[in-house]
């Protein structure tokens, strides 16, 4: 559940005004294909199958009952890797550069056997080559795998694989839909570790209705115990049209509650900081310098340029962002019929690329460059500063740096630095 194209992009711009038609080879404005790679450049896979629901998901995923009985098979990712040769042609003309991150999320990519993954990641690496040192993961929920199909994931390149932990509590995993036992994904965590894996993450939810303090307390102890370098947490975010919402509506569960909310927050800050891992981006929290950060997230966090393959995946490139159509069937038939499986775009103007470098950066520990705010941002960020909103030491060296309070309140703070 890392923070991925798909959640960035459906919670700003879901079928705005001003979308555009992809050209049917999917080809890209010269403007774009000169600017690609300038700040990094990713492959992000979408494997939209899970064996059952969540209450509280809305991701582009489909159980096999929603898919007519049929199971993922090694057919899904010829299509993916189908996808990729129209990728191939449509940057043929931009400069050349190698891929500095791959990111296979979902979904559950690990029904997928290793061996199929690790195709995708060949086909990714003949087609553009993988940078020295490329960062490779793939997202797993704890039941999906065992330390054979680990190690046989390390075996296939992969170098970093994220867990879906989301709680050690049991009635707050049952609430959700979670299918795995309390301590399945610390057991997970563990055994990555054992096949090789030196950076493994395990991501946690917080504020479900019915958690206690002392539930998300041993979440957070469990996590921490099973050695991982990074920890990303997130308040549970209740979205329409998932059971969960449902379940709201009619009255059978409270909604969340922001106080608690920030509690939560504010114990996860400091028992994973007493841990040795220290927030980089709001929600996200690694060991070390810089090395376990997700530096897939981080491109997206800092404007680089990706390709999203997959259904319902999300790309942009040098201005362009583009997304798939959503149904497997949909996007198969169209790579079949040699057609772009994108289903509209946009050309971010120079107003919403700015809206986007401080919506993402400011969430940053490094923050962003008060140079880039005009009037009214400055005036903001005085006025955040001035609450204890925005950092007093890297304000008087010129960045905008959100506080532990300011990061509690960071959409206001990102409200007041815009237009």
């Amino acid at each position: 559940m890392e923070l991925m194209p798909e959640s960035v992009d459906r919670r700003r711009r879901q079928e705005r005004a001003g979308d555009t038609d992809v050209p049917a080879g999917g080809a890209l404005p010269e403007t774009a294909l000169a600017a690609v790679g300038q700040h990094g450049f990713g492959v992000y896979v979408h494997v939209p199958f899970c064996a059952s629901r969540c209450g509280y998901c809305d991701f582009n995923t489909y159980t096999p009952a929603e898919l007519g009985g049929a199971q993922p098979a090694g057919s899904y990712v010829d299509t993916v890797r189908a996808e990729l040769a129209l990728a191939r042609r449509v940057l043929a003309g931009a400069p050349p550069r190698r891929v500095d991150t791959v990111f296979v999320g979902g979904g559950t990519p690990t029904l997928l056997p290793p061996g199929d993954l690790g195709r995708v990641v060949e086909a990714i690496d003949a087609t553009w080559g993988l940078a020295p040192g490329a960062e490779v993961t793939t997202e797993a929920n704890p039941e999906s795998v065992d330390p054979a199909a680990l190690r046989a994931l390390r075996s296939a390149g992969f170098t970093r694989v994220s867990l879906g932990m989301q709680s050690a509590a049991p009635g707050v995993l049952a609430l959700l839909d979670r299918r795995h036992t309390p301590g399945r994904a610390a057991a997970a965590a563990t055994e990555a570790r054992e096949a090789g894996f030196t950076h493994v993450n395990l991501d946690l939810i917080y504020g479900t209705p019915g958690e206690t303090a002392a539930d998300f307390t041993g979440s957070l102890a469990a996590a921490i115990a099973a050695g991982v370098d990074h920890v990303s947490a997130y308040a549970l975010i209740v979205e329409d049209g998932t059971r969960l919402a449902a379940r709201m509506r009619r009255g059978e569960l409270p909604y969340p509650d922001d106080d608690v909310a920030a509690d939560r927050y504010l114990a996860a800050e400091a028992a994973l900081s007493a841990a040795g891992l220290s927030w980089y981006e709001v929600s996200n929290w690694a060991a070390g310098a810089d090395g376990a950060r997700c530096r897939h997230n981080m491109l997206y966090w800092t404007g680089g340029d990706w390709w999203g393959l997959g259904p319902g995946a999300h790309s942009h490139v040098g201005g362009v962002r583009w997304w798939n159509v959503k149904h497997p069937s949909a996007y198969a038939a169209r790579l079949a019929a040699g057609t772009s499986p994108a289903q509209a775009r946009e050309v971010l103007t120079a107003a919403e690329r700015q809206v986007e470098t401080v919506l993402l950066r400011l969430r940053l520990a490094e923050g962003l460059p008060l140079s880039t705010l005009d009037d009214v941002g400055r005036a903001g960020a005085v006025r955040a500063l001035d609450t204890g909103l925005l950092d007093g030491a890297a304000y008087a060296a010129g960045r905008a740096v959100l506080t532990l309070r300011g990061r509690l309140l960071a959409d206001s703070v990102v409200r007041d630095l815009l237009p």
